[in-house]
């Protein structure tokens, strides 16, 4: 992970040829870092049923956070690798779509820095005003793109990049009868953190039955783990929330379901047990240490793996009728319960 990007890139490359001819590649634009033009890559594979489910995984969003991004492709490469001798994964292949951008923001992952090239961050890019009040700065700004959380211009298009995550979204996962989206971040608290929206508004979301019907086949799976399954709103509020904005437009399909999560991993814990991380700027949001890395990895790739089948077999767990009423009053009880939602 602490590598050149330029081998990173390369080994990416090198990983999509290996993956041939199984996964597909569509290159949604290009970003200029310096002297340097990287491409913005989506990669598909499985069904292109679009009767079934779809699943997509996106990381890199914010460059210092190459945890993020490395998680994303060490998923693909176990996938790659399993394609040669995994009868299970060919079959399950044939029922859903898989969606991978592993660096949503390659400009701020090749300089290094949290903002796109242009000093935007994109996960306060889009067109969505919170309802409520937000934090001061970290919610959002416009004052200017030299410091962080820079939106952009007002009524300005958005970023190159961000563009580029909701075409790959509503082109290739919401036209399904369900999906689900997984971006990994990190840099938030002591503990993995699964955030569902809203993060413009404390109120719950339309779908929320089927969020805690999510978040109840994660926990009686995957035992003994130590996630946080919450709405990003219990944390903070921001503006421009990439998700928020996807999801509130997949609305307009009322017979669908969309569910973007972020994962935020909790990168305070690697700092806490080597302190001296603090002083290097990958050091807050990516472990440092090998042994820290590959524990990462392994956590991070079976959770990955989970949401897949997860999406794969929605049909088996979406809550239906009676259901749907029970789930939402326990969900409105554990999340929202004091909040007057």
């Amino acid at each position: 992970m602490t590598g050149h990007p330029l081998a990173e890139f390369d080994a990416l490359e090198a990983l999509i040829e290996q993956g041939q001819p199984h996964l597909k590649v569509k290159r949604l634009g290009a970003v200029q870092a310096g002297s340097t033009a990287l491409p913005l890559m989506m990669i598909t594979l499985g069904s292109d049923d679009p009767r079934k489910p779809g699943i997509g995984f996106f990381g890199g969003v914010h460059g210092l956070e190459r945890i993020g991004a490395d998680v994303v492709t060490a998923y693909l490469r176990s996938l790659v690798m399993r394609l040669s001798w995994d009868d299970a994964l060919h079959h399950q292949l044939e029922q859903v779509r898989i969606v991978i951008m592993p660096r949503v923001n390659p400009g701020g992952l090749w300089l290094g820095t949290r903002a796109n090239p242009r000093g935007v961050d994109l996960m306060r890019n889009a067109p969505i005003e919170a309802t409520e009040s937000v934090p001061f700065m970290v919610g959002g700004q416009r004052l200017s793109a030299e410091m962080p959380w820079y939106r952009g211009p007002a009524n300005a298009p958005m970023e190159v990049e961000s563009a580029a995550l909701c075409h790959a979204v509503e082109q290739e996962l919401q036209p399904r009868p369900f999906s689900l989206t997984v971006d990994c971040h990190s840099g938030f608290g002591l503990q993995d953190r699964l955030w569902f929206p809203y993060a413009h508004t404390a109120r719950p979301i339309p779908h929320l039955a089927e969020v805690h019907a999510l978040s109840q086949i994660f926990e009686q799976t995957m035992v003994h783990h130590r996630y946080v399954f919450e709405p990003q709103s219990l944390q903070y509020l921001t503006h421009g929330d990439l998700w928020d904005y996807l999801y509130q437009r997949s609305l307009k399909a009322a017979q669908n379901i969309f569910l973007p999560l972020t994962l935020e991993m909790g990168s305070w814990l690697w700092i806490k047990k080597n302190p001296r991380q603090m002083f290097s700027r990958l050091g807050i949001f990516n472990p440092l240490i090998g042994h820290r890395q590959a524990r990462v990895m392994r956590r991070q790739i079976a959770l990955l793996d989970f949401f897949t089948h997860a999406a794969a077999s929605a049909a088996r767990w979406l809550p239906e009728g009676p259901a749907v009423a029970q789930h939402a009053a326990m969900a409105q009880a554990r999340w929202y319960s004091g909040r007057g939602a």
